[in-house]
């Protein structure tokens, strides 16, 4: 017996339905909210600026998490770049799967699966402006994260 061809009233409730929302485990989101909160910490002790995490979760099923800092200088991003991969590869255990803009160190991207890394220096990230591009994310505060750029802020501390 052949299907039955659907009728256009059938396609046309089909596709008046919201798209499905991708569910996580908590397990999943959990982990991506360490590494996150891990890669903001770093950006921050290595004197990253307006640091800023987003939760992207509902947005995409690509990435849970979005973290975004600004750097003053290409040694600057290149060091915060270095940092976070060995925090995130031998403290705990993850692995990058890809880095891009590194050599023109204006836009790095480190691609750590659910979460990306974006670091910018001052004027890449005004003109690409990711916060307004993913307006629809939250933003996880920094203190829920158990971080605060002023405690960690290597010039708070002389």
């Amino acid at each position: 017996m052949k299907n039955p061809k659907p009728t256009s009233d059938s396609a046309d409730s089909i596709l008046s339905q919201p798209p499905p929302k991708a569910t996580r485990t908590p397990a999943v989101t959990d982990r991506s909210r360490e590494l996150a909160a891990a890669a903001a910490r770093t950006a921050i002790v290595n004197n990253g600026s307006d640091v800023l995490v987003l939760d992207v979760c509902e947005q995409t099923a690509l990435f849970d998490y979005f973290v975004i800092a600004t750097g003053t200088s290409r040694r600057q991003l290149h060091a915060i770049s270095e940092e976070i991969d060995d925090v995130l590869q031998k403290e705990l255990g993850d692995q990058r799967l890809g880095i891009e803009g590194y050599e023109d160190s204006r836009w790095i991207v480190l691609d750590y699966g659910s979460v990306m890394i974006h670091l910018f220096d001052e004027e890449a990230r005004a003109y690409y402006d990711l916060e307004s591009l993913w307006a629809d994310a939250k933003i996880v505060p920094l203190a829920e994260l158990g971080l605060s750029e002023a405690e960690l802020s290597p010039r708070s501390k002389s």
